[in-house]
């Protein structure tokens, strides 16, 4: 059977890497020169597997006036003229509620053991580099009304399966004493043993290197994706920039937001907007450094180390105009960092800024497409791309090749 893969970032060359490994014969196209060139090239480096609530919950909605006033605020939204944006925001809104929250985070958590199983199973038989550290994770709040509401999360998750505890400011320190200079201004936090960090460009390029080496495997990248072709209920090729067509038995999307206007000429309206998101990466052969991956919860801020880089991103932007790095916000992120970890020297820190496609709901859309029998979807992952990757790819696989899936796929079936 021949797949062809719609994307090169972590998705899509996690989804090639396990068709190919079944012996399937793979065509993987993107209209980038290198993989992980968009969502996946600069992103927060948490594998959260633990910790996978959707940004849709209801404590977002009380917090939502002064956010949107705030310039400071993770969040920043601009109204455009986009139904688009209206309906995702509409359908956002209208899953903030307690049922909605805690059915998605059973869901999302289904999933995410099932990528770190996955991820373990990969590396006990490739040795890739990508900064992989089993370093643990810490929420740190702020404000002790919202370390005392988290306790519900910490409570539900435990139920889960998930091992996680509530730390005073003290115990915060002696454990991740790099957070010392801002203990005056820290209530405490979650902490969660069992995280993991990472590259996430580094792995997907690893994975990529070693798709370009199989003999089942043709790489097209610098590839426009024009079109599919569709013939009654079957896509019959894909046609590219460069004039030709690419003829395969399945068709897999995952190719981010390009995935929208693919499925457009379908006649499908994916629910996917991208949400804007910012990362410093810093040379860290420094000390100061936390060694635990921690997330700053009111600010939205992430820090992991990444081997010899400090991986620091924020903010989330909905209606943005374009994925270039906005000097204000880019500052904000350089400013917020300081003031956690002021011992921290940001001079040589690298800015990006990018896209990270979700559904409004928090769950990615994977499995079979309404569109056609033989058209796939791994779209919809948001800020959790590089933690669901692996798991993500296996379910769909698993699919596909029409064999009983690891967890339940209904929740993340396409609906249309």
């Amino acid at each position: 059977m021949h797949a062809c893969v719609l994307g090169a970032g972590v998705i899509g060359v996690t989804s090639a890497w396990q068709l190919a490994q079944q012996g399937w014969q793979v065509t993987l196209v993107d209209s980038a020169t290198e993989p992980a060139s968009g969502a996946s090239h600069a992103n927060g480096g948490q594998l959260s597997y633990s910790y996978v609530a959707p940004l849709a919950e209801p404590d977002v909605l009380p917090h939502l006036p002064t956010w949107l006033l705030n310039p400071s605020s993770p969040l920043r939204f601009r109204l455009r003229a986009d139904p688009r944006q209206w309906r995702w925001c509409l359908q956002f809104l209208q899953a903030c509620t307690h049922r909605a929250a805690a059915a998605t985070t059973a869901q999302l958590l289904s999933l995410s053991y099932l990528s770190r199983q996955v991820l373990h199973d990969i590396q006990s038989t490739h040795a890739f580099d990508f900064g992989h550290a089993k370093n643990g994770k810490l929420i740190v709040y702020r404000t002790p009304s919202l370390l005392e509401k988290a306790r519900d999360q910490v409570k539900l998750q435990a139920d889960l399966g998930s091992d996680q505890r509530i730390l005073n400011t003290q115990e915060l320190i002696q454990l991740e004493p790099a957070l010392a200079p801002a203990q005056a201004h820290l209530a405490g936090a979650v902490y969660t043993p069992s995280e993991e960090s990472g590259d996430c460009a580094r792995l997907t390029s690893a994975l990529f290197k070693e798709l370009a080496a199989m003999s089942n495997v043709n790489i097209r990248m610098g590839t426009t994706i024009q079109a599919l072709q569709r013939t009654g209920n079957r896509i019959q090729a894909l046609r590219t920039s460069q004039g030709d067509l690419i003829e395969a038995d399945h068709f897999v999307m995952a190719a981010g937001m390009g995935s929208q206007p693919l499925m457009a000429q379908l006649g499908v309206q994916v629910p996917l907007y991208p949400l804007k998101g910012y990362s410093l990466s810093v040379p860290c052969a420094q000390a100061h450094v936390p060694a635990i991956s921690v997330t700053d919860y009111e600010r939205k801020t992430v820090y992991a180390k990444l081997g010899d880089t400090l991986r620091i991103a924020a903010m989330v932007g909905i209606g943005a105009s374009n994925q270039g790095i906005e000097t204000d916000r880019i500052n904000l992120v350089r400013r917020q960092a300081q003031s956690l970890l002021p011992d921290v020297d940001l001079s040589a820190a690298q800015a990006w800024a990018g896209y990270r496609p979700a559904t409004p709901h928090g769950r990615p859309w994977i499995g079979q497409s309404r569109a056609a029998d033989n058209l796939w979807l791994n779209i919809g992952h948001g800020a959790l791309g590089f933690t669901l990757a692996c798991g993500s790819s296996h379910l769909l696989s698993s699919l596909i090749r029409q064999e009983t899936p690891a967890i339940d796929p209904i929740p993340f079936q396409p609906r249309s």
